[in-house]
């Protein structure tokens, strides 16, 4: 996870396969893990940074509301 995050970084803007919106000024990292499970970490920008808000291991194929809400919160709180 960490080599896709410093992908996401280093060579921001990027899309697809490393990186997708979800709205509201939210972003997700995608990885691959071993035993065919994905990760995502969901993170805003702000002042040149990435802000890295929530991380959790996808069980479904579309991101679940609550991890998007979660994040969310957490940007309010940061930005």
């Amino acid at each position: 996870m960490g080599k896709d995050i410093q992908k996401v970084e280093f060579g921001w803007p990027i899309g697809r396969p490393h990186c997708a919106p979800l709205g509201k000024g939210l972003w997700e990292v995608r990885s691959s893990l071993d035993s065919n499970r994905i990760a995502r970490v969901i993170f805003c920008t702000g002042d040149g940074h990435m802000v890295l808000l929530h991380g959790f291991v996808k069980k479904t194929q579309k991101t679940p509301a609550a991890e998007i809400e979660i994040a969310f919160k957490r940007m309010k709180e940061v930005t």
